[in-house]
């Protein structure tokens, strides 16, 4: 017989094999799982579906609006159930945004373990994800639910946007700069909170950034210099970047150096604070991946860290670049920065 322990008795993280973009399928599977699916082709109404591993499914109702449909849940990232639901929704509402569109409202998606987690614990995660919803200016509209061996919560969120404002991760052009609008370094914190290391001011720094709306991405694609949206999540930075190469038909090239950090991130990542999912991330697509002669180890950790609710990745014409960067400083993500150039190639990722 399950015996149901009070709030305080247990961490939420516990009850998970993994948590938050971690908990993700590595590249390499995932793609071998997809290899056989039929192609979407036949549906010209369907401007983005599976083919280049991007964000959302993007349908074109009329010459004035496409509908964006996604989904995203996970286990928990932390032991906060509001936060776990917060964080759970942003993430789920990213996807949208990184597509240039606005989202008009969410649909829940969640599995408890009832016979071993409170009630109100559930209440209060499905509150934080209300609360994410409410900063989107959307409402969630209804959802299902299951009973669930371990805690699962996450959105499927539709957006609208004009179809010149569509915005796909495989439009990057040769000579763009990359604009990274998030400090990384989610998942070496998360594995840090697992094993007693994470302090008050680092968990706050944290909630803060997996929080944040991505919501500059509506506003990005409205500026015909902003060629390529994607939002960093489970691949990490190098993972996701390599989509944008490979659907973009070029070779990307990262500036380690110029990468933004958490606060911790360097320390806890030296100190060996590594998620299994960053391993798994490097063996899916490290062979097609250029390390410059010198790069730590420590920083291809981090540069193939899964990020939860990270930052949008944004390819852009090199003249406008430093105005597109102020723009998104400006609008509340202080840690943008131009992290790397396109290339020709042949879909590549190099560090330098």
């Amino acid at each position: 017989m399950n015996t149901i322990l009070s709030p305080s008795e247990f961490r939420l993280t516990s009850l998970a094999h993994g948590g938050g973009c971690g908990c993700k399928l590595a590249p390499g599977v995932l793609q071998a799982l997809l290899a056989d699916q039929p192609k979407a082709a036949p549906f010209a109404s369907l401007l983005v579906g599976t083919e280049t591993s991007d964000d959302a499914a993007v349908w074109q109702i009329d010459d004035q609006t496409c509908v964006i449909a996604t989904t995203d849940f996970f286990m928990p990232v932390v032991d906060d159930p509001t936060d776990f639901g917060r964080i759970a929704a942003t993430n789920a509402i990213s996807d949208v945004y990184a597509m240039g569109g606005r989202p008009i409202f969410a649909l829940a998606i969640l599995g408890m373990p009832l016979g071993k987690l409170p009630v109100e614990m559930v209440r209060d995660i499905l509150a934080g994800g209300a609360a994410a919803c409410a900063g989107a200016g959307i409402p969630v509209a209804g959802g299902h639910s299951i009973d669930a061996p371990e805690p699962i919560y996450g959105l499927a969120v539709i957006g609208l946007c004009h179809p010149s404002e569509v915005r796909r991760n495989s439009m990057a052009r040769p000579g763009d700069r990359l604009i990274l609008t998030k400090s990384i370094g989610i998942g070496i914190y998360s594995a840090a909170l697992k094993k007693g290391a994470l302090d008050g001011d680092a968990y706050a720094e944290m909630v803060a950034s997996t929080t944040l709306l991505n919501k500059i991405g509506a506003d990005l694609a409205k500026n015909p210099a902003v060629h390529a949206m994607t939002d960093v999540t489970g691949f990490g930075i190098l993972g996701h970047g390599l989509e944008v190469a490979r659907g973009s038909g070029a070779t990307v090239e990262i500036e380690a150096g110029r990468v933004p950090l958490l606060a911790r991130a360097e320390t806890w990542a030296k100190d060996g604070f590594v998620t299994g999912a960053s391993k798994r991330n490097w063996a899916s697509y490290g062979a097609d991946v250029d390390l410059a002669e010198g790069i730590e180890p420590w920083r291809v950790d981090l540069l193939t860290d899964p990020q939860t609710s990270g930052g949008l990745l944004v390819s852009c014409a090199a003249e406008e670049a430093e105005t597109i960067l102020a723009s998104i400083r400006a609008a509340g993500y202080p840690a943008a920065t131009i992290i790397g150039t396109v290339h020709e190639g042949a879909g590549r990722i190099s560090v330098v």
